[in-house]
């Protein structure tokens, strides 16, 4: 039997007119769905953080169970009822179609911007495929092994397409690399033929690429349903292909493909680097100590620690963040959006302007997913007069940083230039977030579990809170159909008030 071929570390993407008839193994989607097949085993340190990202998305989740947009969610998911089904977090013992359910903990996992994350060409939070899995590998009865090569897969590709393709500069939301990453996960949990994974692939990308603007202007709560969406078709796209339905096809080589008409247009070339094995692109990603954008992560360090040599902040005169191409347009005053200068803006606007987070940092010397966005907050006289002070400015060495493909060089911080009312000058920079892999203190599980009791603190009663982390620990080893072990449940006082009815529960 002769050794199989090696795969090549990158894959060269381009458009192909129909007449070219592109082989099916040279398409990118199939390399990802021989991947998905057979990815190799999981490696102890991989398992440990796929465990730590588990018990993140409940933290954060937990924390969001009586928000508005986690309610609506949820409501609209328990309208959906199924057997043996997958549940809802806040409600461990609901038995939910498995899309719907990976639409109300998709939500409640993304409302306060405060998972992982993964930044290169683009911007990604891969934890976000955890959501579609976990829900189709308890619906399915699969293990907590079969749930961790999910998992593994959907990190490795999702961060493989992040480094290879921007979708940023056309202006398109970053969940056109979610719902592939997501359809190839669930196709590895369910150890499904490479012909499947394949069609479904294909299927998430054509239905999750959507324009950048829930990210822009008045931002609304779509940003936190927008990676459910896409986690959402990605289980729909699995079930079509698994019933013998196909995809549009090629879908980023096609002529009138993602990458000809979405993209680059026919003539754009992108080298993706295909999936490795082991697998290990998880260890790449980082999580979130403060709920805003990560971009803002190292900024709410570095405005922490300058406020003492600061002193009074009322002697500022102007404070200048010389950052990055990605932070001064997506979350500076480079957006040119009023909406993140204004006092009345959305909470989900005010977590993408670093000109206010940086002001609340100052003035706090700390930062809250609640208080820190709270309208009183955001409309303290003081804290406007300094959050208007606050300017972005691109700086070229920032830029190559952020895109720097070594570890010791990428960087996604800033320079911040504080000039004084007696001109006085205060400068301090800094590259990292203290949390990062890389940082002044790198979350470890001792930092996860802290997170998680924080922020379900007074929402998930004490001993809910162990069961669910014990079981996070060792969920790696969970029997088949032992999944549900990872849903948290909360008393109906957690849960907020009743969300308004829709379309579903229209006559109820």
């Amino acid at each position: 039997m002769n050794a199989p071929t090696p795969i090549p570390a990158r894959h060269r993407l381009r458009s192909h007119k129909s007449a070219e008839n592109l082989r099916r193994e040279d398409q990118l989607a199939w390399k990802f769905a021989a991947f998905a097949a057979d990815p190799g085993p999981i490696e102890a340190d991989v398992a440990e953080m796929i465990a730590n990202r588990i018990i993140d998305n409940a933290a954060v989740a937990a924390a969001s169970l009586a928000r508005r947009p986690v309610r609506s969610a949820r409501a609209q998911a328990l309208c959906h009822p199924m057997q043996p089904g997958a549940a809802v977090f806040g409600l461990a013992g609901s038995r939910l179609s498995p899309e719907w359910a990976a639409w109300a903990n998709g939500v409640a996992v993304r409302e306060l911007d405060f998972h992982d994350t993964f930044l290169a060409a683009d911007y990604s939070h891969p934890a976000d495929n955890i959501p579609p899995i976990l829900a189709v590998a308890q619906h399915c009865g699969l293990s907590g092994e079969d749930l961790f090569r999910g998992i593994m897969v959907a990190y490795e590709i999702h961060v493989a397409l992040v480094k290879g393709i921007c979708l940023h500069e056309h202006k398109i939301d970053h969940i056109a690399h979610l719902g592939p990453a997501a359809a190839a996960g669930i196709g590895a949990a369910l150890r499904l033929a490479p012909e499947v994974v394949y069609q479904a692939v294909q299927q998430a990308l054509h239905v999750t690429t959507t324009t950048r603007q829930s990210r822009k202007g008045e931002i609304s709560s779509w940003k936190a349903y927008a990676p459910a969406f896409a986690g959402k078709m990605a289980i729909e796209a699995v079930d079509r292909a698994l019933r013998g339905e196909g995809a549009p096809s090629p879908a980023w080589e096609g002529e009138d493909g993602f990458i000809a008409r979405m993209l680059g247009g026919p003539e754009a070339v992108y080298e993706v680097p295909l999936p490795g094995r082991p697998a290990r692109a998880i260890l790449e990603s980082y999580t979130k100590e403060h709920s805003a954008e990560y971009q803002a992560q190292a900024l709410i360090d570095l405005a922490r620690r300058l406020a003492p040599e600061i002193g009074d902040l009322g002697q500022v005169e102007r404070i200048i963040l010389h950052t990055s191409h990605h932070t001064h347009y997506v979350i500076g005053t480079g957006a040119n959006d009023p909406q993140k200068m204004d006092p009345k803006a959305s909470r989900e606007t005010l977590d993408h302007s670093i000109m206010y987070i940086f002001a609340v940092a100052l003035e706090d010397r700390a930062w809250h997913h609640e208080k820190s966005y709270a309208p009183e907050r955001a409309q303290r006289p003081s804290t406007v007069a300094l959050w208007h002070k606050v300017e972005t400015r691109e700086d070229p060495e920032w830029t190559r940083r952020y895109h720097a493909t070594d570890p010791k060089e990428k960087a996604f911080g800033a320079r911040a230039e504080v000039i004084l009312k007696d001109g006085r000058r205060i400068v301090s920079e800094q590259a990292l977030a203290d949390a990062h892999p890389d940082g002044a203190r790198p979350f470890a599980r001792q930092e996860y579990v802290g997170k998680f009791r924080t922020l379900a603190e007074g929402i998930i009663a004490p001993d809910e809170a162990q069961r669910f982390l014990d079981a996070a620990e060792a969920a790696v080893a969970l029997p088949a159909g032992g999944l549900h072990a990872l849903n948290l449940d909360a008393p109906q006082a957690g849960l907020g008030a009743a969300a308004p009815r829709g379309v579903f529960d229209w006559g109820k």
